[in-house]
């Protein structure tokens, strides 16, 4: 005979060599000892080889030009990624870095910041880079990092809420940028490359600044829809020209130096017209002079006509600065070697529409007309250091591109800290050299003055740049557009992969696109918020948005590595050693603080934006647990909070109950009575500890399936009843011994329960099993050993549910013993809940003959006051009087029921001995034996041949023992009432009586429970006790404080 135990391989003892043959294809020979956990985990050479070939999704640009061509794409297989650190990170690092303000603003900046300030602008805003490179390379080495950049690493860094926010604000950054890209794309075109293209045209000084911002934003407009038509199409005629967008890039940067080095012994001829010490818009004269010789004869030059009304020299009615100040022409780029770079040494801030001056030049201080106004080059917004500064911000954001592609890369874990710390370093070396150079080289009035007005409107760069002004002009168009193309490129992709994580449900829709994955509704989102940043129309105004984003993504990064650090989790081991939360800190504070100083409007509305996407993922998103290093944070402080809690027991001030709620569940395992649950919610209201505690009966072993199930339904009813707090279902074999359990075990440290919520055994009468009211008696005697308080909400069916609203009627509350203040601290709690909170408060005590009962309400009324607590107060007199009849007969009707029910417990294996025993015996023996007295605990089932264990003594003390029966029904019927159980019953029957007098129309009425009797044969009588003494009542809560002082008067 074979002994199975449910495992299909221990059939035998030992494996014969055939069943090793046969079982070959399942198991290796000599892992036989593992062959169970074989069937449900892999073997470690499977799952090696799994791991190895694992391919990171790839972010956009190979698997999407696969795909237009399907028929290709099918016949492929998916090519392994082979992009090295320069191909793959280095190279799209800088073209993202160097862009649109290296080239348009960057002398401006130089000028009006002076040098110095400038090598601050750049070393603060690349110093913040840096850091964020240096936390970013830490988070990306530690694992694998499928395509998503930025976002992925935060999310699973620091958990959903957070990689939300800041997925969205790195979306919604990438989205400005390419807005300003378009609009510096569109500044050089107008401005530079085809001026005659402006479609609105300035009709007087004042209306030009108008009528470039609307021709910013109609061709803006236009630039923006072909552009993401072109993304559109498909991206790999983006990815295409991405190596010419950067070509033009470094031909461009190059041709600066080129041009600088040169300057040091031809400076390129740019001359500009000063008037005293203003400068002149050049393009509106030919000759920098107030008269010209034609022939021999001395005419009025185009620049007095523009200054005087008349052209007669002898009697001209012109500008009074005109006519005091000469005119002089000065180089405009004196090159590297004129000593030009002291004048640029210290900034010089302009406020809008003041015209730029030279210092050195003298002038006569006049004021001139209105009209001519339009003649000079003037500042056409106010600066300031702050506003460079977000201004010059995005030069050095773009430090996501490597890691954004990690899905192409070979070795991500190499090439992304090596890619982009050099790109950043390389970058930095740029700015900080173009600053130098821009100095050394350009006059500061041209430096200053934003749209190379003084120079016949040509690009500020392009005049120091070598050999023509138009390299720099075409590189930086074609550089601008192709950096916005990868803008619009990346940022559908990024909110594509944050609506397909589904944590915020209402970005679902733009989680879909065409059939080969292209974002289609994430592009057209994208286009829309893009277009609102060309609405904008100016450059200046842009920059900032962008920055406030960027900086606000970086930060998280920061905090991201940081968090994990001093975390020390087991997961976290970056192959990138160089990091320190320090620095990560460090990192963080500068991200902080540039937000900030670049504008503290726009900081506080990107962060309020984020602040309330982390709210919104955190009440609607989907449960994501992702390892984050946030919970990680959450482990430690808990752990920590309980350590300190631990040193003792808390003070009187901050006691409040924390709550252990015994549920009982039916067959089915669902809550039998869910409004203790509401009850509890209501008298909590979201604060302090809830254990939800249930115990089913049997094996743990056999159980477990159902223990889950039970769990998961009490938690399901707890969520619907909103109650906070966790679940703890036991397995026991008996249920008495599953509550122990829970009231010993339940709680952490210093979180443990000091309040047992039960409900009340209903139908106990009715009932013969006696194991319910025993198993509740039990429960208080445990709560009372333990020094627990307890609460029985009896007739909890018709308590209040969270919906309903009393607007009026009273809680009452029967003090009728000291225990510790939870009867007057449990309805105040109550009434802060929407539910009672209409409802007064109102307290009963009881006073005996020999107590002053007006005094005692004076007393309990100063109390009450020093408790701050607001009550009517009542004092009920109890007089002495005589023990009624009725009292005597409830008594009576209760002790011979118990007596009866008593002799009536059987168990079913005392019934079968009655049967083979006493065949043929006198049917009052019978009868008798129907009373004989049993404990609940169910008797082992006794053997077939039951007369073999019975010996003549025991036969014989069993036959006298039911000769006795008779007289133990007649003492039945003639049995006279117990004087305690007598007194008792007149407390209940009394106390009844005066509290369905004075409470019977109250909302909740809360009384002292009495404890139950030391001696456990008077357990039954108890219970009826309480029934007598809640009887004729709604709503009662029953209240057993825990042996503690739970309120004070003191503050």
């Amino acid at each position: 005979m074979s002994y199975c135990h449910g495992n299909h391989m221990e059939d035998s003892p030992f494996l014969s060599s055939a069943d090793a043959d046969r079982k070959t294809d399942f198991y290796d020979r000599n892992l036989a000892l593992f062959e169970e956990e074989l069937d449900i985990r892999p073997k470690v050479s499977s799952l090696l080889s799994r791991l190895v070939n694992y391919t990171n999704i790839t972010q956009g640009a190979r698997e999407h030009e696969e795909a237009e061509n399907t028929e290709t794409s099918r016949r492929k297989a998916p090519k392994s990624p082979n992009m090295g650190t320069l191909m793959g990170v280095y190279l799209p690092c800088l073209q993202n870095i160097f862009g649109v303000i290296l080239f348009l603003r960057l002398t401006w900046i130089v000028g009006t910041a002076g040098i110095v300030q400038s090598f601050l602008i750049v070393l603060m805003c690349c110093s913040c880079t840096m850091l964020t490179a240096i936390s970013m390379s830490a988070i990306a080495t530690n694992g694998v990092v499928p395509a998503g950049g930025a976002y992925f690493m935060i999310s699973r860094s620091l958990g959903a809420e957070f990689g939300g926010a800041v997925g969205i604000c790195f979306y919604l950054g990438t989205t400005f940028a390419a807005a300003m890209y378009i609009l510096g794309a569109i500044e050089i075109f107008l401005k530079y490359l085809v001026p005659q293209a402006a479609i609105f045209h300035a009709s007087d000084h004042h209306g030009g600044d108008s009528a470039i911002l609307n021709n910013m934003r109609v061709y803006g407009t236009i630039c923006l829809s072909l552009m993401a038509v072109v993304v559109f199409v498909g991206v790999k005629y983006v990815n295409k020209l991405a190596s010419l967008f950067l070509a033009c890039v470094i031909i461009s940067i190059v041709s600066i130096y080129a041009g600088a080095i040169k300057s040091v012994f031809q400076p390129p001829d740019f001359s500009i017209c000063m008037l005293g010490n203003r400068t002149l818009v050049r393009d509106q004269f030919d000759v920098c002079s107030k008269t010209v010789l034609e022939g021999n004869v001395t005419v009025p030059s185009q620049l007095w006509r523009n200054f005087c009304s008349s052209g007669n020299m002898s009697s001209p009615q012109c500008d009074d600065y005109f006519n005091q100040n000469n005119v002089t022409e000065i180089q405009g780029i004196p090159g590297l070697a004129s000593g030009i770079i002291r004048d640029n040494m210290w900034g010089d801030y302009l406020e809008k529409g003041q015209i730029l001056e030279k210092a050195g030049l003298p002038s006569v201080d006049v004021h001139g007309a209105v009209e001519s106004f339009g003649l000079y080059v003037s500042a056409d917004i106010a600066t300031s250091f702050t506003l460079l500064v977000g201004i010059f911000f995005p030069s050095a954001t773009g430090i996501m591109a490597g890691s954004n592609r990690s899905g192409d890369l070979k070795d991500a874990q190499k090439s992304i800290p090596i890619g982009t710390i050099l790109a950043i370093t390389t970058t930095t070396l740029v700015y900080f050299s173009s600053v130098v150079l821009f100095g050394a080289c350009i006059e500061g009035a041209v430096l200053r003055d934003k749209f190379g007005d003084a120079v016949s409107k040509n690009l500020v760069v392009g005049t120091l740049s070598w050999p023509s002004p138009w390299v720099i002009v075409i590189g930086s168009f074609f550089s601008t557009v192709g950096a916005g193309l990868q803008s619009l490129t990346g940022a559908p992709r990024l909110l594509q992969a944050i609506a397909k994580d589904n944590i915020i449900p209402f970005l679902r829709v733009f989680g879909h696109g065409k059939a080969n994955g292209e974002p289609t509704w994430a592009l057209l989102l994208t286009g829309l918020i893009a277009e609102l940043g060309i609405l904008i129309a100016s450059l200046d105004m842009v920059a900032p948005i962008l920055s406030m984003f960027f900086l606000m993504c970086y930060l998280f990064v920061n905090l991201a590595c940081a968090v994990q650090t001093l975390l020390r989790t087991p997961n976290w081991r970056p192959r990138f050693k160089y990091y320190h939360w320090a620095l990560s800190f460090l990192g963080m504070s500068m991200c902080l603080a540039l937000m900030f100083i670049s504008s503290w409007y726009y900081a506080i509305v990107a962060m309020c934006i984020a602040g309330m996407i982390y709210k919104y993922i955190e009440y609607q998103g989907a449960e994501k647990e992702w390892g984050d290093g946030i919970r990680g944070l959450s482990l430690s402080a808990a752990r920590y909070s309980l350590l300190r809690l631990e040193h003792g027991p808390p003070h009187t001030k901050n006691w409040r109950p924390q709550v252990l709620v015994l549920l009982k569940l039916d067959e089915d395992l669902h809550v039998k009575y869910p409004r203790l649950l509401t009850f509890v919610s209501q008298l909590k209201a979201g604060k302090g500890l809830t254990i939800v505690g249930s115990v089913i009966q049997g094996q743990f072993l056999d159980s477990y399936g159902e223990t889950q199930a039970s769990e998961q339904a009490v938690k399901n009813m707890m969520e619907i009843e909103r109650v906070k707090g966790f679940c703890q279902v036991v397995v026991a074999s008996k249920v008495r011994e599953g509550i122990a359990h829970l009231i010993q075990s339940c709680g952490l440290g210093g979180m443990k329960h000091n309040t047992v919520v039960m409900g009340w055994p209903y139908g106990w009468r009715q009932s013969e099993d006696p194991r319910a009211w025993k198993t509740f008696i039990n429960t208080v005697r445990c709560t009372t050993a333990a020094h627990l308080a307890l609460m029985v909400p009896k007739n909890v069916s018709f308590y209040p549910s969270n919906h309903e609203r009393f607007t009026d009627g009273t809680i009452d509350v029967w003090w009728i013993v000291h225990d510790g203040g939870m009867l007057m601290l449990l309805p105040f709690l109550l009434k802060q809940h929407k539910v009672w909170r209409k409802c007064k408060m109102r307290i009963f005590t009881v006073a005996q003959m020999d107590d002053n009962s007006i005094q005692m309400k004076k007393d309990l009324a100063t109390f009450l006051y020093q408790l701050r607590i607001e009550a009517e107060v009542e004092v009920v007199e109890m007089h002495d009087s005589d023990i009624s009849a009725y009292t005597y007969e409830r008594t009576l009707m209760m002790e011979q029921r118990s007596q009866m029910l008593r002799q009536m417990r059987l168990s079913s294996a005392e019934r079968e001995r009655e049967a083979q025993l006493v065949k043929d015996r006198h049917s009052l023996i019978r009868m008798g034996s129907l009373y004989s007295d049993e404990e609940e605990e169910v008797v082992e089932p006794v053997a077939d041949k039951i007369q073999m264990t019975w010996t003549k003594e025991k036969y014989e003390a069993e036959r006298r023992n039911r000769n006795n029966a008779p007289e133990n029904f007649r003492e039945l019927m003639s049995l006279k009432p117990d004087q305690s159980n007598v007194r008792r019953m007149h407390t209940a029957v009394k106390l009844n009586e005066v509290i369905v007098n004075k409470s019977h129309d109250a909302r909740l009425v809360l009384l002292n429970m009495p404890g139950p009797p030391r001696n456990t044969d008077g357990d039954e009588n108890y219970m009826e006790f309480l029934e007598v003494l809640t009887e004729g009542l709604e709503r009662v809560l029953l209240v057993r404080g825990g042996g503690r002082e739970v309120i004070t008067i003191y503050s």
